[in-house]
């Protein structure tokens, strides 16, 4: 069964890389009985894979079962999990099979497992290694024969270093990893994802599906969107059922939702390196860093120069507050300070350098040679379009048109790059 047939089979939206990888990963395990961890934010829809790993496994026709950990209390966790005899705490009227004992041979999906207690992760620890547990209130040991397939929207490594997960139970759990995209790492999916939710809502309630224009496109593909896939659904039909208008506006979208146009730096992940799929405003700020660098070079080179070479510089200074002079003699100063050439012969009679280090270009005043005219300053364009678009002609050139690598050198998706192309008419 290829991908293109399970998305349809379980209603996946997205060709983003990172949801593809998640989805072949989920295939691959399905026939094995290894356990699973499935990580992503809240809202990424980790339940759908869990339905996919029982769905093409053996298990099949057995039962499958969700449990959030996080909403049973802590003292009743054990004995809905595991079961408890009668009389083994008050109100224990009579034997109670627990999910282990009543899903045997089936799946078992055990959602927000960061939030169960340590103890019950002593039991669970206990069925993954041997499938061996124990009621609440019983000293007979019972097996089970349970897929165990486990998701968490935290960080499972800061509770262990905290205390609060077992590192056994982490690996014993972690055999296969899956890690399911948040929205904003999966952008060329939002706008199938709005039609797809637009769609289901005018076929449930028998009305014209909405739609939404170009800019007010933008705007939702730009979008964070915190709450994932859940959030957007919810957007989506708020405004099938709030909008008079079915062609939905950027200024309607922007009045109905003011924050979508909230917008946050890129962040940088802990190793220090950037995000792995920069969306078009984190390709300007790294248009700007990268100015910001060239120019810290270039304030370097003519500190140089001035050390070296002695040379006279503008009486106002307090107009290049940001070059720092180094203290060294300096000529009386002169408005002339444009008018230095390359003294070849001079650099030519240096003696070689015994340290090889680099040498100093030596530069000589030609004041009163009157084939040189004063230099004619051109401003530099500050625009970030401008500065955005000869960073594209750059990358295009240095891999000879390839899309793909010139992306992957912007750090921005390829579609954006198409995206920019057309725009900018490269």
């Amino acid at each position: 069964m290829n991908l293109q047939t399970i998305k349809q089979r379980y209603g996946i939206i997205g060709n983003s890389t990172g949801l593809e990888r998640a989805l072949s990963t989920a295939v691959r395990v399905a026939p094995t009985d290894l356990s699973v961890l499935i990580t992503g934010n809240s809202g990424v829809g980790k339940e759908v894979f869990s339905k996919i790993i029982h769905g093409l496994s053996p298990r099949k026709h057995e039962k499958f079962m969700a449990i959030n950990c996080g909403a049973i209390p802590e003292g009743t966790i054990n004995s809905e999990l595991f079961g408890h005899d009668k009389g083994a705490f008050t109100g224990a009227l009579t034997d109670r099979k627990g999910y282990f004992e009543t899903y045997n041979k089936g799946t078992i999906f055990l959602d927000e497992v960061g939030e169960m207690p340590l103890e019950t992760q002593s039991y669970l620890l206990r069925i993954l290694e041997s499938g061996e547990y124990i009621r609440v209130g019983s000293s007979k040991t019972l097996k089970t024969d349970v897929r165990v397939v486990a998701a968490t929207n935290v960080n499972l490594q800061e509770k262990i270093r905290a205390g609060k997960f077992r590192e056994d139970l982490f690996y014993r759990l972690n055999t296969v990893p899956i890690v399911v995209p948040s929205l904003k790492e999966r952008r060329e999916d939002i706008y199938l994802l709005f039609r797809k939710f637009a769609s289901d809502f005018s076929d449930k309630y028998r009305t014209q599906s909405i739609q939404i224009d170009e800019k007010a496109r933008q705007i939702v593909e730009n979008y964070n969107w915190p709450g994932n896939i859940r959030q957007l659904k919810n957007v989506v039909e708020q405004l099938s059922v709030l909008s008079e208008e079915k062609m939905i506006t950027a200024e309607y979208l922007v009045d109905f939702m003011p924050q979508i146009l909230q917008r946050n730096l890129p962040a940088m992940s802990p190793n220090g390196n950037s995000a792995e799929d920069f969306n078009e405003r984190d390709l300007l700020y790294k248009v700007l860093f990268d100015l910001r660098k060239e120019m810290g070079g270039l304030k370097e080179l003519v500190v140089e120069l001035v050390k070296y070479n002695d040379l006279n510089m503008p009486e106002n200074m307090e107009n290049y507050p940001s070059i720092a002079l180094p203290s060294s003699n300096m000529a009386t100063q002169s408005t002339n300070y444009n008018r230095f050439i390359i003294n070849e012969e001079a650099n030519n009679n240096i003696s070689a350098n015994p340290d090889n280090s680099v040498r100093p270009i030596i530069l000589e005043n030609k004041q009163n040679d009157a084939t040189f005219d004063r230099m004619e300053v051109v401003e530099e364009t500050l625009s970030l379009a401008a500065m955005e678009k000869e960073m594209i002609k750059k990358a295009l050139k240095k891999h000879k048109g390839r899309r793909k690598d010139a992306a992957n050198e912007l750090e921005i998706s390829e579609r954006t790059l198409y995206r920019k192309i057309k725009e900018y008419e490269l």
